[in-house]
């Protein structure tokens, strides 16, 4: 609820602000700057309104790993990926390079 209220007021200041600006730009015979104030409000606004919807965006509707009932995300499991191991003059395993890789597997029963 905040966040809506946020957005909203921070619409209002932009609009506000725009109109501020290109008033006094504008003159009796040409209207290029009032145009131009309307054409950035409004490509802010759907700026906005995008980056709003982002937060609910859940995917293309069309598919989803969650098809099947019966599939789901198992728990997370992390591990090396690409790592080097060698053993050393003394015996030790030493290993280097690669990354800690955390995901979570989907299982399908």
């Amino acid at each position: 609820m905040i966040k809506k209220f946020v957005l909203a007021l921070m619409a209002l200041a932009m609009v506000f602000s725009v109109s501020i600006v290109s008033a006094p730009s504008a003159q009796a015979g040409n209207g290029r700057g009032i145009g131009l104030g309307i054409a950035a409000g409004i490509i802010g606004l759907g700026v906005l309104g995008a980056a709003a919807h982002a937060d609910r965006y859940d995917g293309p509707r069309y598919y989803s790993s969650y098809d099947d009932d019966a599939c789901y995300r198992g728990p997370r499991e992390c591990h090396w990926a690409g790592r080097r191991c060698y053993e050393n003059n003394w015996g030790d395993t030493v290993c280097r390079g690669g990354r800690y890789v955390c995901e979570r597997p989907l299982i399908c029963e």
